[in-house]
């Protein structure tokens, strides 16, 4: 009699009325459907922050004009790799630019060819000899004094 009354009390709370279910069931439905289109658009919010927080710090500026120099990337597989060597070679000079990304280069011997535009970074050229004598002359007179 015991695990009846216990069985048969949840039953008697529970609401039964299947005109009110389908209401509450309807209104939960749309609730979820809220939730859900909230979410998306946040999603895209929070993609957009991370695309530009991520596009402000990208290394470097791809952007390049004619006539300027660019280091060219050595992809080519290498057996035995030096820990110190470079993989930038180069200088090369900018011949062309094309939309999306591809840029011509001209080497040294005169040759040109094109290339995909992620494979290349500026030369940043060192200061001429004459400043770097200089500049010399003046750490060494700061070292004496």
């Amino acid at each position: 009699m015991e695990l009846e009354h216990k069985a048969y009390w949840p039953l008697k709370t529970c609401n039964l009325e299947p005109h009110e279910l389908r209401a509450n069931r309807l209104l939960q439905m749309n609730a979820l459907e809220e939730l859900r289109n909230e979410s998306y658009t946040n999603s895209l919010i929070y993609k957009d922050k991370t695309k530009r927080w991520h596009d402000a710090r990208l290394k470097g500026n791809k952007e390049f004009e004619e006539g300027k120099k660019v280091l060219l990337y050595n992809s080519r597989l290498k057996l035995f790799p030096g820990k110190l060597r470079t993989c930038w070679t180069g200088s090369f000079t900018v011949k062309h630019v094309y939309p999306y990304g591809a840029v011509e280069l001209w080497s040294k011997d005169g040759s040109s060819f094109k290339v995909n535009g992620h494979w290349v970074k500026r030369y940043e050229e060192g200061m001429p000899q004459d400043e770097r004598l200089e500049e010399g002359l003046d750490l060494e007179e700061t070292a004496e004094t």
